[in-house]
């Protein structure tokens, strides 16, 4: 199928486009699995395995959300401070 043809059908919602796509070879950008061993005191794990419960996920699930969420506060934090550097006034 051309492109313009699948442009057409995505475009239309003619039907699935699934069917259509080559999967064998996707790839999800910055999603390259890297382990890494870090070591925690008791505390911490008996309280992340509580909020994990809590929530319904893994350990490891709850950890990776809860570094994701502040490393993305900390880029639009960042991103802030760049777009408004000191001394300027809005």
């Amino acid at each position: 199928m051309k492109a313009k043809g699948f442009d057409k059908k995505f475009d239309e919602n003619q039907e699935d486009i699934i069917d259509d796509l080559d999967l064998s070879t996707a790839k999800r950008p910055n999603q390259v699995q890297k382990r890494v061993n870090v070591d925690f005191p008791a505390w911490i794990i008996d309280s992340l395995d509580k909020e994990a419960r809590r929530v319904g996920v893994t350990r490891q699930s709850i950890i990776k959300i809860w570094l994701a969420e502040r490393l993305e506060e900390q880029a639009a934090k960042q991103s802030l401070n760049n777009s408004n550097p000191v001394g300027r006034n809005n």
